[in-house]
């Protein structure tokens, strides 16, 4: 198994700004807060390899594996993994679309596991529905980490792969849904974004939308955001 990656070692959104990778906007969605500077990530990589809490899996509704992240997750866990899984859902039970459920991470380097079933894209059917759906699995995950006592939490990009959600909505739903759960929660202090390696389209979108949702304040524009490792390590509310 390749070296854990640290998470001091991913860049936060202040030092993405700080580095001129992603800029300020004038009209964001969100007003500027900078303590979440420092609580959010954006990485592009492997996310198995991550040495977080927990780490989220795009799963099926079986929760037994696939393509995919799903399916490199549960090779670099083991079989273990699938074993937790069915336990989960005996028989034929499916995971509902849009609900999370928490394993162990096994051999990987994280924790625990959060396996949610994002919905599968249709023009024909209810977007806002999907929209809903999509939205509840980054709150579920979100607050079943913090019901885990997790203090970080990895995300990959759910249902925009074989699912074939729009990137672009997926983003915005992804990153709203964070900043609205940081706001009201200050027990999780890190919320990483993964990227799959070698999909710089879709890091892109992340860098232009994080500053809609993330934006600088005007103290943040004159001075350099204090990098992680050197922050404190209780966050400040």
């Amino acid at each position: 198994m390749p070296n854990p990656i640290q998470l001091q070692s991913i860049r936060t959104v202040g030092e993405l700004f700080a580095n001129a990778t992603i800029h300020d906007v004038e009209s964001a969605i969100y007003p500027p807060k900078r303590s979440l500077l420092s609580r959010v990530h954006l990485y592009q990589g492997d996310i198995t390899t991550i040495e977080v809490d927990a780490i989220v899996n795009a799963a099926n509704s079986t929760l037994q594996g696939g393509g995919g992240v799903d399916g490199a997750i549960h090779e670099a866990a083991g079989p273990a993994l699938a074993k937790a899984c069915r336990e989960l859902y005996p028989g034929r039970s499916p995971c509902p679309t849009g609900d999370a459920k928490i394993t162990p991470g096994f051999q990987l380097p994280s924790k625990h596991v959060i396996h949610t079933v994002g919905p599968r894209w249709s023009a024909s059917s209810d977007t806002q529905a999907m929209a809903s759906q999509l939205a509840s699995c980054y709150r579920k995950s979100l607050q079943l980490a913090v019901d885990n006592n997790c203090k970080s939490i990895a995300f990959p990009l759910i249902s925009t792969a074989i699912y074939g959600y729009p990137i672009v909505e997926a983003t915005q739903i992804a990153l709203k849904e964070t900043r609205v759960f940081l706001e009201g929660n200050n027990q999780l202090d890190h919320v990483v974004f993964v990227i799959f390696t070698g999909r710089d389209g879709d890091q892109k979108v992340y860098e232009k939308f994080i500053p809609y949702y993330f934006p600088l304040g005007p103290e943040d524009a004159t001075e350099s955001v204090e990098p992680l490792s050197s922050a404190k390590g209780s966050v400040d509310e």
